[in-house]
């Protein structure tokens, strides 16, 4: 592929390993950026990301500054500079201002609203400043949800198409009806003809679904469950007007930098030939958590955010008798206060048997997925999910609800077959959250356990098949639009 049929994507997103993340989508797009540009199908393919204060200093020297421009925004002119810096073999551009993202917090401040609209203006506003030209505009979620729009009424309309990412549909991007165009200054008539208006407010996520080219959702099972209500969250009736352009491509994982074999994060290197090796990693792990050292009883884990999005209810509600069976449990993440004091609380009243970790850390993190023994994610919704993959990677065995990519890359273990890297169980119910704990812990210790574990760690997580779904898709836009 070459010259003017070259396919030249650029990834608007709000936050991009290994600069910064706060979760799923912050991983994932610096993952499939460089999984792209290592499909050996001639992609030339670059990330566009606003320039944050928390940005480690060690990247800041290796930055090389382009230059600068003026981004209009309603009634204000604002500086906008822009710095370039090629990670990994992906080029990533930096939107610099320091008065909307030089502070202590990335999301939830009082003007987020300005902030990403500035971004996303800034995004179509850079465009005659690198060089080149993108025949793609890949956006994520509703921090870029405006950038579709800005498109459209800049020089580049006709020649760049968009594609759209639901990562999780929850976060939509609500705004009062003023903002349209004394902050986003954008036409009323986007609001009149109802493409940004939802219940009587500008709805971000909603314009981008019915404006662009393409939409995205990161499993095929979310794409289809966001048809009900329960799903997604009163923009059914949307999903439905658009399904003719929703697809659903699962994530992956960055298989290089997830494995077991060679990861310097965990105390004791292993493979599924030498799962002997993994019990070194378990031991550590107890003894930082101020757990009992016993490599034979089971060690239940959860890495997560602490919300009822992620279920955590159910596990708040079934945690004594989680509790009475004779397992280890940790529980690490940050989220509602409600549910960091249950677990904080059960550290207090079972000593050496329950640890509460109410921090993010990386570091700790890989230590759980290397040294626990299942891993649970009774999530109520799991638009892909990465946390499961990522254990079954380290030999971690999920405990899941069947839902959204959590059904698409968990296969019910069993036995008989020995087939299956997993247990799910289908209802929101502490019922068959046990069935399913019991369930795996009815094998946990046997030689067939032994096999489930190389079931989760052969499991192919990679980018390369989603990667070959994108550049389909991007190609397909991009030819018949």
């Amino acid at each position: 592929m070459s010259g003017k049929n070259k396919l030249i994507v650029l990834h608007a997103v709000s936050e991009a390993v290994p600069f910064l993340t706060t979760g799923g989508m912050g991983q994932v797009s610096g993952a499939l950026a460089g999984a792209l540009a290592d499909s050996g199908r001639g992609l030339d393919v670059r990330i566009v990301t606003p320039l944050y204060g928390q940005f480690s200093d060690r990247y800041r020297p290796q930055m090389k500054f382009l230059g600068e421009t003026r981004v209009a925004l309603a009634w204000r002119s604002v500086y906008c500079g822009v710095f370039e810096l090629i990670q990994n073999g992906v080029t990533y551009y930096f939107v610099d201002n320091e008065y909307y993202f030089k502070r202590e917090e990335i999301y939830g401040l009082y003007d987020d609203g300005e902030r990403f609209a500035f971004f996303s203006k800034a995004v179509t506003a850079l465009l005659p400043e690198l060089g080149w030209m993108p025949n793609v505009l890949h956006c994520n979620d509703w921090q870029t949800a405006l950038v579709p729009f800005y498109l459209k009424s800049s020089p580049f309309a006709d020649t760049i198409k968009t594609v759209f990412t639901i990562h999780n549909i929850e976060y939509q991007g609500t705004f009062a009806r003023p903002l349209l165009e004394e902050v986003f200054d954008l036409p009323a008539f986007y609001f009149n003809q109802g493409i940004l208006e939802f219940s009587g407010d500008i709805n971000l996520m909603k314009g981008a679904i019915e404006i662009s080219d393409m939409v995205t959702t990161v499993s095929p099972t979310y794409a289809s469950e966001l048809e009900y209500d329960f799903y997604a969250k009163g923009m059914e009736g949307v999903i439905a007007a658009c399904r003719h352009k929703i697809t659903g491509i699962l994530n992956g994982i960055d298989v290089k930098a997830l494995d077991p074999a060679t990861d310097q994060n965990i105390i004791e290197n292993y493979t599924t030939d030498t799962l002997d090796r993994r019990s070194a990693n378990k031991l550590e792990l107890q003894k930082l958590l101020g757990l009992v050292e016993n490599p034979d009883i089971p060690l239940v884990a959860m890495v997560t955010r602490l919300v009822e999005h992620k279920g955590i209810d159910l596990v708040e509600g079934a945690l004594d008798k989680i509790m009475d069976m004779d397992v280890q449990f940790t529980v690490m993440g940050r989220g509602d206060w409600r549910f960091e004091q249950t677990f904080k609380d059960a550290q207090r009243t079972y000593p050496g048997r329950f640890s509460a970790s109410i921090v993010y850390n990386d570091m700790l993190a890989m230590r759980i997925y290397a040294g626990a023994d299942i891993f649970l994610m009774p999530s109520r919704a799991e638009p892909c999910g990465l946390s499961q993959m990522i254990a079954m990677r380290y030999g971690t065995v999920p405990v899941a609800r069947r839902t959204g990519g959590l059904a698409d890359t968990i296969r019910h273990f069993d036995p008989l077959t020995g087939q299956g890297n997993g247990f799910v169980f289908e209802d929101f119910v502490a019922s068959g959250l046990m069935w399913a704990i019991n369930y795996a812990l009815s094998i946990y210790g046997t030689e067939t356990w032994t096999k489930l574990i190389g079931n989760a760690m052969r499991s192919d997580f990679s980018w390369d098949h989603s990667a070959g779904e994108y550049i389909n898709l991007y190609n397909r836009i991009k030819e018949n639009h």
